[in-house]
């Protein structure tokens, strides 16, 4: 149970773990790379239902009970899925030779791959190029280095 809560900090790199060794960038390939488009969706669905519950936004979702169960028992399935049958061998091989922060750390990139590939939809790239008619170009020209360039 607390692997999944650690897990989920991670995701997000919430916390630093130290530098992943061989073993667990062996793990780190597994999981991105034996994970489906939807085991991502799953992961991403879950790290927002999660993060809705914060007050500095819960007021702008309204995640019901049953939904943030099943987010909770679909990416724990997930996570034992990954770590006990598909990438179980990298896992132990990761864990005694690196200890618990390997599986951390090739979960954390496992979660930014999931959130690369919702931050690239269009429609969320649109909202997110809102923000250029608030900024102020110029005054980031003189910061130089091709900001504030269009």
């Amino acid at each position: 149970m607390r692997i999944l809560v650690l897990a989920g900090f991670f995701l997000l790199g919430a916390v630093a773990p130290s530098h992943a060794g061989v073993f667990g960038d062996d793990l780190t390939r597994c999981l991105v790379e034996r994970t489906t488009k939807e085991d991502r969706a799953e992961l991403v669905r879950w790290i927002f239902v999660a993060m809705a519950q914060h007050p500095l936004v819960s007021s702008m979702s309204n995640v019901k009970a049953d939904e943030k169960e099943k987010a909770n028992k679909e990416v724990g399935a997930l996570f034992m899925r990954l770590l006990t049958d598909t990438c179980k061998d990298k896992a132990k091989a990761a864990i005694k030779a690196e200890g618990a922060a390997a599986i951390q750390l090739s979960f954390q990139v496992l979660g930014q791959v999931a959130a690369g590939e919702i931050f690239a939809d269009p429609s969320v790239v649109a909202v997110m190029s809102g923000i250029d008619k608030h900024v102020d170009n110029e005054k980031l020209k003189e910061l130089g280095g091709g900001i504030g360039a269009n």
